[in-house]
């Protein structure tokens, strides 16, 4: 997908009379359905001054190509600018530029990476070389186009800010350099001689218009490329944060064979590479002579891996490259060199088909280990039992005295790359808001069925070319199948639907030869990948009164999900039934996730059906809805958009120093000059209104200083039940009145928490409760 494609004639045009940075916002909505930060439309206007003085030669001809915001197929990744036609020889050339507006950077001792600072402080990041280079190499390797028709594509930087120092382009990063040239403040003239030895003649053809509607090369899957890859083979190109996250963990591996244990979080969603990773590693590792091991809990991942590998090596082989995560129990201190635990979000408290062996998954991994990984997402937890979160796994590594260090993947290679799938799926299962952005199939196909019948049938005509393709239930149904195989599980009367699920058989259901008849689950399917996925959403899931509502007395009891949610519904209702609906929209998530090229869904309700399709339907018009974008880039962070955290999460990350996830970021203008200590909550309730209405999306400054008397803070208190908020938190106006001793100290007589709606009660906290009240922010304003 190109954002702005047009002529070197037209693109200078648009740069002199000052247009080229609202035609890219334009043509980024008409594609997107959204505009794009003020920050980045900045940056566009400052890169294309460059660009034009550099393309507006006498020597390149009027009519070459040239593209901005060029989306990578199959990644969420694009190239900044492409100039396109034919070298002196009259063969098609793509010169490809990554723009930088650095000014600095410093070296660090990981291959590629190198730290540079940004409005929000200093980060690493790949070498501007290297990421040219593996924009090209993707670009080459995907497109049957370029493959076919021999464009060569031409990498190079432009960092047209940065003053020549001999770090950039110095020895340390030659070998990228080599690859990929880097052209500083100076380098002009040098760039023009650069674009000019590849580019000469016009193309009688569009070649980057052929390259975007051109076809591509079938998805490659992690699980057919193992044997290559332990073969110590290329499958997977790294691109930007993948890179970052590969070096540090090797970086950190190195390092803790000799010394301290270093312990490695990367949180990343659904298809940001996190297996990908975790395999490279496996080999590099192994390859340096750290003993190490891939970890998982889920045994589908395992299954699929050995019947891949089986033929090239010994069966004991694998089954030591590939272990379960109960593997530690009694296992000796530092045993391993390195262990790698994939889908991390997994681990348990205790091993064994009975959990009571062991004590703690996460202590007896890293117990083992010098160095260990985690790959985590918090929103694929799926079971009652898992424990594997980004602060429970910090805890426990400091707690066992290791270094911690957190990394984030935001790389997206699945669901055709499209963050805005993802994005409007938490939005449409109610997970987290978004706006309601619009989904088309250039984006993601994705469809509801009306009929599961139709659905199936579907995916099986996807199955015929590669056997690729399955469909997948909620566990909402007994396996009665397991004893009798002659029984029907899924049973859906109205359309005469009968299957079964599936059998426990020598060759794992995902890739088995017949299995495509059979329904899968979460169990059978996390953490792998398929092209195409089916999802029926049983009567677990359904839409009442404009909410996603979930019954986990709905699901299976055969599902051990959900084991003890009854009896935690007699203790704590409450806890209980948060608990299983996070459980029930995670595991959908999950599976609505596993397809890379698309996602058909039947639902049980039709109004969840109804639900999804308003929310797919093409929008002609736009309205003015907030929007949280999932990931955006670091030089907008606290700058245009401050973080958005559900109101629990903030009071753990402002008031108690915890680690959480921010659920995005939302662009903020109007109150004044944005920094670190400001954050965003969505209101709830009519308590507050008229000021603050249901639904508002809040912002506040973290730890307030002065005198709180009159105004509106967000307050947590352990000990009062807020109806608005359905536990200890509040947005509320603050009220105190103080006594003093004969010495002139004072303290809290009483602190009252004030609604501004009349037709709610104030929270009256007494001295002697002040110790579990807490100020966690106070109120900004709200965003428009």
């Amino acid at each position: 997908m190109i954002i702005y494609r047009a002529t070197k004639k037209q693109f200078v045009d648009d740069v002199f009379n000052n247009t080229i940075a609202n035609n890219i916002d334009e043509a980024f909505f008409e594609h997107l359905g959204r505009h794009t930060s003020p920050n980045e439309i900045r940056s566009w206007e400052n890169s294309m001054q460059f660009m034009y003085k550099v393309v507006n030669m006498r020597e390149l001809p009027d009519g070459v190509g040239v593209a901005i915001e060029y989306q990578i197929p199959l990644t969420a990744k694009r190239v900044d600018f492409i100039i396109s036609g034919l070298n002196a020889q009259k063969r098609a050339q793509l010169v490809i530029i990554e723009l930088k507006q650095w000014e600095e950077a410093e070296p660090t001792q990981k291959p590629g990476i190198v730290v540079t600072r940004f409005q929000h402080g200093k980060a690493e990041v790949a070498h501007p070389s290297y990421q040219a280079w593996s924009y090209a190499y993707m670009l080459s390797n995907y497109n049957l186009t370029i493959q076919e028709q021999g464009v060569e594509i031409c990498p190079c930087a432009y960092l047209h800010n940065y003053t020549p120092d001999g770090i950039i382009n110095g020895k340390l990063y030659e070998d990228y350099v080599a690859k990929a040239p880097v052209f500083l403040k100076n380098d002009a003239a040098r760039l023009q001689d650069y674009i000019l030895r590849h580019v000469r003649y016009c193309s009688p053809e569009d070649i980057i218009w052929k390259i975007d509607n051109g076809r591509l090369r079938p998805s490659k899957q992690l699980a057919d490329s193992l044997t290559s890859m332990l073969k110590g083979n290329d499958e997977f190109v790294m691109l930007d944060d993948q890179k970052v996250v590969y070096e540090a963990a090797v970086y950190l591996a190195k390092k803790a064979q000799g010394g301290k244990k270093q312990v490695l979080i990367v949180e990343g969603g659904p298809g940001t590479g996190k297996s990908v990773l975790a395999v490279n590693l496996l080999v590099s590792l192994t390859a340096e002579g750290i003993a190490s091991q891939y970890v998982t809990k889920n045994s589908a991942p395992r299954a699929v891996y050995s019947v891949k590998l089986s033929g090239s090596y010994k069966k004991s082989y694998i089954n030591n490259l590939f272990v379960g995560s109960g593997n530690f129990i009694e296992t000796m201190p530092n045993t391993m060199g390195a262990l790698i635990v994939d889908e991390a979000h997994r681990l348990n408290m205790k091993s064994g088909m009975f959990s009571n062996l062991g004590e703690n998954q996460i202590k007896e991994i890293i117990k083992t280990a010098h160095f260990s990984v985690f790959f985590v997402d918090d929103c694929q937890r799926i079971h009652m039992k898992d424990v594997g979160s980004v602060h429970y796994i910090k805890q426990c590594a400091e707690e066992m005295g290791a270094d911690v260090h957190l990394e984030h993947l935001s790389s997206q290679f699945r669901c055709n790359g499209s963050d805005g799938y993802l994005s409007w799926l938490d939005n449409a299962l109610q997970i987290r808001e978004t706006a309601n952005i619009r989904l088309t199939e250039e984006d993601y196909d994705f469809r509801i069925f009306d009929s599961p019948t139709e659905m199936f049938e579907e995916i099986k005509r996807k199955n015929q070319s590669n056997n690729k393709s399955r469909v997948v239930a909620g566990y909402c149904w007994d396996w009665k199948s397991k004893q009798d195989h002659r029984a029907y599980d899924i049973e859906i009367p109205q359309f005469f639907f009968r299957k079964q699920w599936n059998f426990n058989s020598s060759e794992p259901w995902l890739i088995g030869e017949h299995s495509i008849d059979q329904i899968g689950c979460i169990h059978t399917c996390q953490g792998l990948e398929l092209d195409y996925v089916g999802v029926i959403i049983g009567p677990d899931m359904v839409y009442r009164n404009n909410r996603v509502v979930t019954d986990g007395f709905k699901r299976s009891p055969n599902d051990q999900s959900l084991k003890g949610f009854k009896s935690m519904m007699a203790r704590k209702p409450n806890e209980a039934l948060q608990a299983a609906d996070a459980i029930i929209k995670n595991t959908y998530r999950t599976l609505m996730t596993r397809g890379m090229k698309g996602c058909f869904v039947y639902c049980c309700d039709s109004s969840l059906a109804e639900h999804f399709r308003e929310l797919t339907a093409e929008k002609t018009e736009y309205t003015n809805e907030v929007r949280i974008e999932p990931v955006v880039n670091d030089d907008v962070k606290y700058i245009d958009f401050l973080p958005v955290y559900s109101i629990k999460a903030a009071c753990g990350y402002f008031g108690e120093g915890e680690d959480v996830s921010e659920l995005g970021w939302i662009q903020v203008e109007g109150v004044g000059k944005l920094n670190r200590n400001m954050f965003v909550v969505q209101a709830s309730g009519h308590s507050m209104e008229p000021r603050i209405n249901d639904g508002d999306f809040c912002v506040f400054r973290a730890n307030p200083a002065g005198s709180r008397q009159g105004k509106i803070v967000l307050v947590q208190h352990h000990n009062y039940y807020d109806s608005d908020f359905a536990g200890a938190y509040s947005i509320k106006e603050y009220s105190s009145s103080k006594s003093y001793d004969e010495f002139g100290n004072w303290e809290h007589e009483k602190i009252e928490l004030k609604p501004l709606n009349n037709d709610y009660n104030p929270i009256v906290i007494t001295a002697e409760e002040s110790d579990d009240f807490r100020v966690i922010g106070e109120f900004i304003g709200v965003v428009d």
